[in-house]
């Protein structure tokens, strides 16, 4: 089960992420996104589980924990394009 973490502190790393992630059960991968021009985190991450039953625990107990200065979000993670995003509008109109 991928599992999205949102509200990690900024200099939290994938190996802290995976020994978090760890205590719930295997995890297969653990990555923080990192912003492509600054080299810093954005402050969220995912986490891969293979075991569902362990995935939902990780969720449960870390929902709203606060790891820094905010609570961390902690969900099954929506697969890219299941959900309609809004049109795209606005920008720049001459008239």
């Amino acid at each position: 089960m991928k599992i999205f973490v949102a509200g990690l502190p900024y200099d939290l790393d994938d190996a802290e992420l995976t020994e978090i992630f760890e205590k719930f059960g295997t995890i297969t991968s653990a990555k923080v996104a990192i912003d492509k021009e600054t080299g810093k985190s954005k402050g969220f991450a995912f986490v891969d589980m293979p075991n569902k039953e362990e995935a939902l625990d990780a969720i449960e107990s870390l929902h709203d924990l606060s790891l820094g200065k905010k609570p961390l979000v902690v969900k099954e993670a929506e697969e890219r394009g299941s959900k309609p995003s809004p049109p795209r509008t606005g920008g720049f109109n001459r008239r």
